[in-house]
């Protein structure tokens, strides 16, 4: 048991994840979910010198069960209060489906199953990206979406044929794109499922930012951050503030909303398309 509240953080290894977990080390239990611990293994050491509460625990976020022994597990140390889920993959990182069971299908499964033992009063955080802006509405399966909240397996299993019928080049970036636009969609709804037992959920779209996932992308990720008005890339710190105050008491009335946080890259876009 412990006497904080507990924060569990999704992709809290590196990135934007480790950022936050400094800014807000001191406050909280952090538990830190990855598939493997010992590559989480830097993240406590820094962490535990800022003199922070963490530990790490082993969890595939696509798999429902192991969340729920995540949910179980977190519960049972004390008052769980904020999740921040950033987890997730980038088209040059894995496979189409992949990617989007690890974006889409685990943002479902977390959402869901921490909501059930977070305690009021409590926030969720999931990271989406820009690239949800950048597909028209009339593009998304919003029908498929809807099924999401029926039949998460079939929803999985129609979105899976959508990508899979692209080829092997396309389809990481279809993925991509349509699991953060379903990220932005879902945590909308999810405010206004769970806003009754008193939690609140937001999600933020990072733009192009210095992070081992970034380098990934390399020069077509940064490129697109120098069109904008800024004419740089962020640094993680600077979305690490934002994400911090949002998970705050000082942001206690935002909900259901998403924020965007890209140097301007997406009104640069669209001022270009008009």
């Amino acid at each position: 048991m412990t006497n904080k509240p507990i924060c569990v953080i999704t992709g809290g290894g590196s990135g934007m994840g480790l950022a936050v977990a400094k800014l807000i080390a001191k406050d909280y239990h952090i538990i830190l979910v990855g598939r493997t611990v010992s590559k989480l293994e830097n993240a406590l050491a820094e962490l535990r010198e800022l003199g922070g509460e963490v530990e790490a625990f082993p969890c595939d976020v696509g798999d429902r069960s192991s969340i729920t022994k995540l949910a179980e597990y977190a519960a049972s140390l004390g008052a769980v209060k904020t999740l921040i889920n950033a987890a997730g993959l980038s088209p040059k990182m894995a496979t189409g489906e992949a990617i989007f069971v690890t974006n889409a299908i685990g943002t479902l499964n977390i959402n869901e199953e921490l909501a059930k033992v977070m305690a009021a009063g409590g926030c969720i955080l999931n990271v989406a990206s820009m690239a949800g802006y950048m597909i028209d509405d009339s593009q998304v399966p919003l029908e498929l979406f809807k099924l999401s909240l029926a039949d998460a397996d079939a929803f999985g299993t129609h979105m899976a044929s959508i990508i899979n019928s692209r080829d092997a080049e396309q389809a990481p970036g279809l993925a991509y794109t349509l699991s953060k636009k379903f990220v932005i969609w879902f945590s909308a709804q999810a405010a206004c499922r769970f806003g009754a037992s008193g939690l609140r959920v937001l999600s933020i779209s990072p733009g192009t930012f210095r992070t081992p996932m970034g380098e990934i992308e390399g020069k077509q990720a940064s490129s697109l951050a120098e069109m904008g008005p800024l004419g740089r890339v962020g640094e993680v710190e600077e979305i690490a503030q934002v994400m911090a105050f949002l998970i705050s008491d000082a942001a206690s009335y935002m909900t259901g909303t998403d924020i965007l946080c890209d140097g301007g890259t997406v009104a640069t876009i669209r001022n270009m398309r008009q």
